[in-house]
């Protein structure tokens, strides 16, 4: 799958509207109970870019995005500005936000993941577009640093430590990422007329699996 290793422009994607889709299949029984069953393992995200469009300029800006993307061809990176922290919205991150995974003495590579909480209940989701630089590591409450203790690979989400953690240690991370998308469509419609009147492009942007 092609994929461009830069971000849709953030200021334009600030407007934006969109979030998580699920897809379940509901079946009604005779006796009025339901069944209910995924098929995904894991949600997927939708937007609407037309919607961050403020000047004409902007419009420019997103023709040139669109194009040098071939339409629906190539996916690239979009900041999701409801939700591109492993902390709260207003935190800031650190190395304690998320916990990634457990030392064994042996492994050394391990996914970025954001724990999703409701009571009892949690959701893990993969984080594959870490924003680079921003990555913070920990080993049992102790700050790592990056390019000394480990690496980040920043086009899929896998932290490879400098030598194995030892049994039992927590790994712990802090970042901020973003989702790898595409457009929705092979078709941008504008009117510089109909813009000035307050109405803006449909422009669909997708979530994709990387």
């Amino acid at each position: 799958m092609g994929f461009h290793e830069v971000r849709f422009p953030a200021n334009l994607s600030f407007g934006s509207i969109g979030g998580p889709e699920r897809r379940t299949d509901v079946v009604t029984l005779a006796n009025g109970f339901e069944e209910r069953n995924t098929p995904w393992a894991h949600s997927r995200r939708r937007y609407d870019a037309g919607i961050g469009m403020r000047s004409l300029d902007d419009i420019e800006t997103l023709i040139a995005f669109f194009e040098a993307r071939r339409g629906q061809m190539y996916a690239f990176r979009w900041k999701d500005w409801s939700d591109y922290k492993s902390c709260r919205a207003t935190g800031e991150v650190g190395y304690r936000d998320q916990v990634i995974g457990t030392g064994d003495d042996t492994t050394t590579q391990y996914p970025l993941v954001k724990t999703y909480r409701s009571g009892a209940f949690t959701y893990e989701r993969p984080i594959v577009k870490p924003v680079a630089g921003s990555v913070r590591l920990g080993l049992s409450g102790d700050p790592l640093q990056e390019g000394v203790h480990y690496e980040v690979n920043a086009e899929n989400g896998i932290i490879t430590l400098a030598e194995p953690a030892g049994a039992e240690t927590q790994i712990t991370a802090g970042f901020e990422f973003d989702v790898p998308v595409r457009f929705d469509t092979d078709r941008i419609q504008t009117s510089v007329a109909s813009f000035r009147a307050g109405d803006v492009p449909n422009v669909p942007v997708v979530e994709v699996r990387v």
